[in-house]
């Protein structure tokens, strides 16, 4: 007859038996009859000597902390400062914002689609140009406010239900280029159709081309030299360049992705029925769209086309883009040079 057997008949499961056979063998039998942990006499002698240090240092500075309040009693009494009460108006403000509600007009009137954040970021660079200090972001939303020039807010977009956790950005220039495609209408009813390539870092528009006629392999082909040109000149890139592009067929030609990799570019497609993925250039075309060809004079496919090539200038030069902390792409980059974060050569404009 063994033990297990014996103490099934008595009702006690195995596993029980098991635990007390187990803290039998790991020391204490007055810890089995309490069924608590067993504790190492070492342990608890550390633990109850750590408490009595503790209680010496305790009492050590309660009894501080009375003789200091005995004699902060019989000390000197705290002078009081006499303030003169607050007169009504007190705390209105002051501030005549007359000069820089002038300079907002100026800006709106010329970029009538800028929030008030780009039109902060234009008076900012102003007052730096000038060597002015520059004004509150905040002030510039109060004073539109006041004056009604606020543009009226988007309506909320629902969320999509699909995932996206990557990032279309990257660090540095030159790691990643976008590339998009947008059409609009002329007055004349003529349409012209655009091929961009854009820098996920800097945000800089590096080449584009118009067209009367459809997205085709040729016109990526013409943005991606050109892109290429305007970044290394005659070379080739040293890396490999990453080329995001969506599910076009001007893009996954098998002529278009041969001549990418002999520039030094790395094809890249975006997952099917998923714009957010080529998040940059789809930004792009919102902002081309709005800031730019909706004010522009576009009464033919000629006219719409020259001063499609003045927006796209502006766009680099002057443009205030929030990821670059409301500079733009080409003023972003010289900054970055003056700190010795980015290539020379990509300022050759």
């Amino acid at each position: 007859m063994t033990v297990s057997l014996v103490a099934r008949q008595h009702g006690v499961a195995a596993s029980q038996l098991f635990l007390w056979r187990k803290q039998y063998q790991e020391g204490s039998l007055t810890a089995v009859a309490a069924g608590e942990q067993v504790v190492p006499a070492s342990e608890l002698a550390a633990a109850m000597k750590q408490i009595k240090e503790l209680q010496r240092l305790l009492g050590k500075k309660t009894m501080e902390n009375e003789l200091l309040k005995e004699a902060v009693e019989y000390g000197r009494a705290k002078k009081w400062i006499a303030h003169a009460p607050l007169l009504p108006g007190d705390g209105d403000r002051h501030t005549d914002d007359t000069d820089v509600l002038l300079r907002i007009h100026h800006v709106i009137g010329e970029l009538p689609t800028y929030g008030y954040r780009r039109v902060w970021a234009l008076l900012r660079r102003q007052a730096e140009l000038d060597g002015m200090p520059a004004i509150n972001a905040k002030r510039v939303y109060r004073i539109m406010r006041q004056n009604a020039l606020l543009l009226e807010r988007k309506p909320a977009v629902p969320p999509s239900k699909r995932a996206h956790t990557g990032r279309v950005a990257v660090k540095e220039s030159n790691q990643r280029w976008c590339s998009d495609g947008f059409e609009f209408c002329c007055d004349n009813g003529e349409r012209l159709r655009v091929t961009f390539a854009l820098d996920c870092c800097d945000r800089e528009a590096l080449h584009w081309a118009v067209t009367t006629g459809g997205f085709n392999s040729e016109t990526v082909q013409d943005v991606m030299l050109g892109a290429v040109e305007r970044r290394f000149g005659n070379d080739l890139p040293s890396s490999p360049v990453e080329w995001l592009t969506d599910n076009g067929s001007c893009y996954r030609a098998n002529e278009t992705r041969q001549f990418a990799r002999m520039l030094g570019l790395e094809p890249k497609n975006t997952a099917v029925r998923s714009p957010e993925s080529n998040g940059i250039a789809e930004s792009f075309v919102k902002t081309i769209k709005r800031d730019y060809i909706s004010i522009m004079p576009k009464p033919d496919g000629l006219t719409a086309a020259k001063n499609l090539a003045e927006a796209f200038e502006h766009y680099n030069e002057w443009h205030p883009h929030s990821a670059l902390g409301y500079r733009s792409p080409r003023e972003y980059l010289r900054q970055r040079a003056c700190n010795g974060l980015s290539d020379n050569r990509c300022l050759e404009i």
